[in-house]
């Protein structure tokens, strides 16, 4: 099928990214949001994301180093190509339709990608109160982190059109977008996917079968974990860790900088769905407990200015 409408459902740090991306590779592109405030909370964040693809593609026409691969296909564009897509950008951005409307962000969609919290209980909810909206030919895909499509998919309605398409933080720079079908998932709907993510600029990686946290989440999320094992059982200090990450390994950013990255309510929706967690005694409780007093204090990542770090 062609895909051309897009909704996101979702307007948090991925979600927002998606849109603007989608967005920006020429899709019309819907977000929903469960409220008013929700639209005025995800406004910023698309601002914030606007600026970053504007100045990136600015600098490019000087820096070949600032080069992109979700936002151009090679480093060497000419100036006045540039100055195209940097008002493709503002269009992309203009275009972007905001509402809490769900026969008007779902009833005429092509592709509907989820990306609200990660809580089982919030995506049947979800699901339910969708599935009756969609068109017959509309694919329904989940960017879920943690979560296999099989455990959702009698949800949905249509376990032949569901499956799951996880993107990587900053995705105009780390463009992969993992591709993931579940038990009934049809080939076609699978394969749709696959070019959408080719199409806005992404790299495909089709998993070939259901893997809990799929390719990068199955390496990433046990590197995240032992950093906030050590910082909640007071081996070392925010800061320690990471040295001892990057300077040992030479990665360009440690374990808490990329939590921020990450936002730490998605850290803390992860731990918290452990049955460990529940247990005062653990380490998933401990570090539960001290991202929720973060997320308290309103230092959720990079997007609130503050997590482990200020910025």
């Amino acid at each position: 099928m062609s895909i051309q409408k897009v909704t996101v459902a979702g307007g948090g740090v991925l979600g927002s990214q998606i849109a603007l991306q989608s967005a920006y590779k020429g899709f019309e592109v819907t977000m929903w949001l469960r409220s008013e405030d929700s639209i005025a909370r995800t406004r910023p964040k698309l601002e914030r994301l606007r600026g970053i693809y504007e100045q990136t593609l600015e600098a490019l026409k000087t820096d070949p180093s600032a080069f992109c691969r979700g936002l151009t296909d090679s480093p060497d564009v000419p100036t006045e190509e540039l100055d195209e897509l940097i008002a493709q950008v503002g269009v992309a951005f203009d275009s972007l339709v905001l509402t809490t409307d769900e026969q008007e962000a779902f009833g005429e969609a092509d592709l509907v990608i989820e990306a609200i919290a990660e809580i089982i209980d919030e995506k049947r909810t979800f699901y339910s109160s969708i599935r009756d909206l969609l068109p017959e030919r509309t694919i329904l895909c989940t960017n879920s982190s943690t979560l296999l499509p099989s455990a959702m998919a009698e949800f949905t309605g249509r376990p032949e059109k569901f499956l799951a398409l996880h993107f990587a933080n900053n995705i105009w720079k780390q463009n992969t977008a993992e591709v993931m079908g579940g038990p009934q998932t049809s080939p076609g709907a699978y394969q749709a996917v696959v070019e959408f993510a080719r199409a806005i600029g992404m790299i495909p990686l089709e998993v070939k079968k259901e893997q809990p946290g799929y390719l990068l989440n199955s390496m990433l999320v046990p590197f995240l974990s032992a950093a906030e094992a050590l910082l909640a059982n007071d081996v070392a200090d925010v800061e320690t860790i990471d040295a001892a990450w990057m300077l040992g390994t030479g990665a360009p950013l440690g374990p808490f900088r990329i939590l921020d990255i990450v936002g730490l309510t998605t850290a803390y929706n992860i731990v918290a769905a452990s049955p460990a967690a529940q247990e005062p005694d653990s380490t998933a409780f401990r570090i539960a407990a001290l991202l929720k007093q973060r997320i308290d204090e309103g230092k959720t990542g990079v997007n609130a200015g503050e997590g482990f770090y200020k910025y």
